[in-house]
């Protein structure tokens, strides 16, 4: 049975965001251009911050349908909370994406096997986190401890980058095959008096087009599981880029999107008989109230 963690406006009531419309159009007409390691130029700024009151609807965006694969980014959110870190393992939870960034050469690249995400990815960091005695830790599930027993503290916070792991230079390698890209930090804020909770994403680099539609999944997501395994309302959600960018190779579909007008955002419920936030799946969230332009496929260098 879908359960509650957000408490949500009447659709009708909802009041169109439009806030990734006017990101789009502004790194267009005001970003940097600047040449990445992708091999094509890109438009980009630095720092940027959105706010969605979830009450207000899930950000799922409606300028292009993502409902055929918006559950592929549900499963690679929840692989990766249960330490996936090879391809085959995100394709268990419903994840199929990652098949580029897996091949046997580029793993080779790194010093992997093919198929291996490597020590600096998202799910080996979230989940096997060094602790101080030697030992490894899920981020997590020590996370939910520390809110339930100490909920005024300020440092509700999970990380997935791990810097001894992730830098590199001429002489240094990186040991993951993609140093995280929205996995920067993430910071709970918990108020037991009201019975409510806000999250504060810091994501390192976002491709806007692409990539980030299915962050705003993850961690919307992730604030709503949290949300319901401690007990809370899930308020608000605030989302901060450092580098966040449009490739050329996107400019035209960018232009197509932006001639289209966002609407309301839609509902999202969860099986509320999930008591373990570690046995999630996509299947156990529920959508509704979409109503989006038609889906379009837009490419992204590797």
């Amino acid at each position: 049975m879908p359960s509650m963690p957000i408490t949500y406006k009447p659709y009708h009531e909802r009041t169109v965001d439009t806030q990734y419309h006017e990101l789009l159009a502004h790194i267009m007409k005001s970003g940097r251009v600047v040449h990445p390691i992708h091999g094509e130029e890109s438009r980009m700024i630095l720092g940027h911050q959105m706010r969605f009151k979830m009450e207000n609807g899930f950000p799922l965006i409606t300028e292009r349908s993502l409902s055929k694969m918006w559950k592929n980014g549900l499963g690679e959110f929840i692989a990766f909370m249960n330490g996936a870190r090879t391809h085959e393992e995100l394709k268990l939870f419903g994840c199929s994406w990652w098949n580029r960034w897996t091949t046997g050469e580029h793993c080779a690249k790194f010093g992997l096997p093919e198929g291996d995400l490597g020590n600096g990815s998202y799910g080996e960091v979230m989940a096997r986190f060094p602790d101080t005695n030697g030992k490894t830790l899920n981020q997590i599930e020590v996370l939910l401890e520390q809110i339930k027993d100490m909920p005024f503290l300020r440092s509700h916070v999970t990380t997935t980058w791990l810097p001894p792991r992730v830098l590199q230079s001429k002489t240094r390698q990186r040991d993951t095959v993609v140093a995280p890209c929205h996995g920067n930090f993430v910071h709970f804020a918990v108020y037991p008096d009201d019975g409510e909770m806000d999250m504060h994403h810091v994501q390192r680099s976002g491709d806007l087009p692409v990539g980030v539609p299915f962050n705003f999944v993850h961690y919307a997501a992730y604030g709503m599981m949290v949300a319901h395994i401690t007990g809370y309302t899930f308020n608000e959600l605030v989302y901060t880029f450092s580098d966040v960018h449009i490739y050329e190779s996107q400019y035209e579909n960018v232009e197509e999107i932006l001639s289209r007008a966002p609407r309301p955002f839609p509902t999202v419920l969860l099986d509320k008989n999930i008591s373990d936030i570690f046995k999630f799946r996509p299947e156990h969230f529920e959508l509704s109230d979409y109503d989006p332009h038609p889906g379009m496929k837009i490419p992204t260098p590797v």
